[in-house]
Formats: C-alpha cells, structure tokens, sequence
C-alpha cells in the first residue's frame, strides 16, 4: 500500500505533480475507482484534484517507469477537501521547500495535513505536514544586516533540496556588550562594525599607532594581534559567536562562525562552523550537513 507522506515531504522536482480538475466525487471509493488503469505521465507521482468539494491530494503508482505514459496500479487518497488547504501565492517558488512551508503557515488551519500552494509562474506544489527545521545563527552585529544570517538566507531560498529551514538570528550585539561594560575607550576589531558607542573608539585593523588603555571588544584572533602590535593583553570582552553558541546551547541546530577557522566547515552533532569571511558554498554544505541532506563534492558545488 502506498504510505502516508513524512512530515515537510514536498514534491521533488515539482513536475512530478499533476493538477486537474474533475467532476469525480473527492471521496476514497470514487477517485480510486476513477484512477486505476488509467494513463499518467511517467513522471507523475501525485495528483492536485480540484472539484466541486474542494481539493483533494492524490498518490499513485504506475505500472512502469519506462514509457511516457503509463496505467495507474495503485491510488490512494492521502487527504480529502476537509484535510486539503487551497493557498494562492504569485510571490512564492514551489520548488523550494522553505517557501513552501512559510505559504503554508501563513495559512495554517486546524486539521489539515497537506496545503496545496499555487506560486510564481502559476506553479504548483504541495507540502505534506510543515514543520520547518530551526537553526539558530550566531553573529555578531553591528553591521546589519547580520552577514551570517544573510547568506544563510540567501542559500536557504536557492538550494531546492533543502528541507523546510527556519533561521532564527541570535545576535551578538557589541552595543549591548559596550553598554554592559562601560569605558572611556574602546577597541573594536575593525571598521566594518561601522558601531556608534558612547567612549571613544579605536579600530585593531588600523593598527593604531599608539597603546591606550581600552577595553577591546574582539575575538581571539583580534587577541592574538594585539599581541603582535602591542606585546601585551588588553582588557576584554570575548565576542566569539562560536563560544557563545556553547554557552547558550538549547540542543537545537545551530550555525555559527569562528575567526579561528580559515576554510571550509566543521560540523559538530548539532552544529555547524563555518569561517568568519565564509562563502556561500560553506553555509550551504553547513547547512546541508546540519539537516541531513546530502553534501555536494567541490565539483557538484561549482
């Protein structure tokens, strides 16, 4: 017998759903009876059946994968117009599983498993059960938009066979830290924080001429050029997001940075590490590794 769907399946790629209309009643008895022995594409592994009840959702198997068309052995209903949510959204890429979820969310309803979504290009797909994966994402802010965060978002809408993903931002904010421990002057590691505090402010990548008394708000790569600068160990406060991820683990996924890591990612049971200057092709093989999917060769990335 054909199984019920796992919770965030979609249909991969999108092609291999079929919509139609039909005036067949939407019930088990009578879209069985209608689909057995008849022709579907090859491709064809779920149908969109839209009636005068609703919108039904519909999975068959063929009785071969070899020709273009081929007869339908086994139909079962998977939900019925009560179970089926109907979502018009132009803004939303079918293809993608993360968008999908989110079309559907925005129109939850109590009871229903599958939430059939017509998007972008008048394509349709479906989602069977959402339930986004969270990822927490350590970074530090300012600037802002939090870099990390940003591509991780921007790889999360391109990579199509990544399950439903929601990032949640964990920001490591050098404001709040400044306001936590005030100074007459403070040393950021560089100018891209592009940061407003209320003492004076020296940036570490200008390699300030003269060694103040500051408080440096910085990593421990910024540690290790004070050192060679200056010969010595300010004051600080550590701004590792990969340190605070261990401080704050709540055993969810998580994705973070550390400027101790040069290239590439260490994946950790829960989390992912990628380089403080990280590409996407980092964040995605994070990510990936993070949700179980399949990494790509350097090759497949390319």
């Amino acid at each position: 017998m054909i199984p019920l769907p796992e919770p965030n399946t979609v249909t991969r790629p999108y092609r291999g759903l079929s919509m139609q209309e039909t005036d067949v009643p939407l019930t088990e008895v009578d879209l069985v009876s209608w689909l057995l022995g008849r022709e579907v594409y090859r491709r064809t592994d779920y149908l969109v059946l839209k009636g005068a009840a609703g919108v039904a959702l519909v999975a068959v198997r063929k009785e071969s994968l070899e020709p273009l068309f081929s007869p339908v052995v086994e139909a079962r209903l998977l939900a019925g117009p009560d179970q089926v949510v109907w979502v018009e959204s132009p803004e939303t890429d079918v293809g993608n599983a993360s968008a999908l979820a989110r079309a559907a969310l925005a129109n939850e309803r109590p009871g229903a498993l599958a939430y059939v979504v017509l998007g972008r290009y008048e394509h349709v797909n479906f989602i069977w059960a959402p339930a986004p994966v969270r990822i927490r994402v350590t970074e530090v802010v300012p600037p802002e938009p939090a870099k990390l965060f940003d591509l991780a978002e921007q790889v999360v809408a391109f990579d199509e066979d990544l399950p439903p993903v929601e990032l949640v931002l964990d920001a490591v904010d050098i404001r709040e830290i400044a306001a936590g421990n005030v100074a007459d002057h403070y040393l950021l590691p560089c100018r891209g924080s592009g940061v407003d505090l209320p003492g004076e402010v020296s940036f570490l990548d200008t390699r300030p001429a003269v060694r103040e008394d500051w408080l440096m708000i910085g990593c421990e790569r910024s540690l290790q050029f004070h050192r060679h600068f200056f010969g010595d160990e300010p004051a600080r406060v550590d701004i590792c997001p990969r340190r605070r991820d261990q401080a704050t683990s709540d055993g969810s996924l998580a994705l973070t940075k550390c400027c101790l890591l040069e290239r590439g990612v260490q994946v950790e049971p829960g989390r992912a590490v990628v380089p403080w200057g990280t590409s996407l092709d980092e964040i995605r093989t994070a990510l990936r590794s993070l949700t179980g999917v399949e990494v790509l060769s350097p090759a497949e990335i390319g």
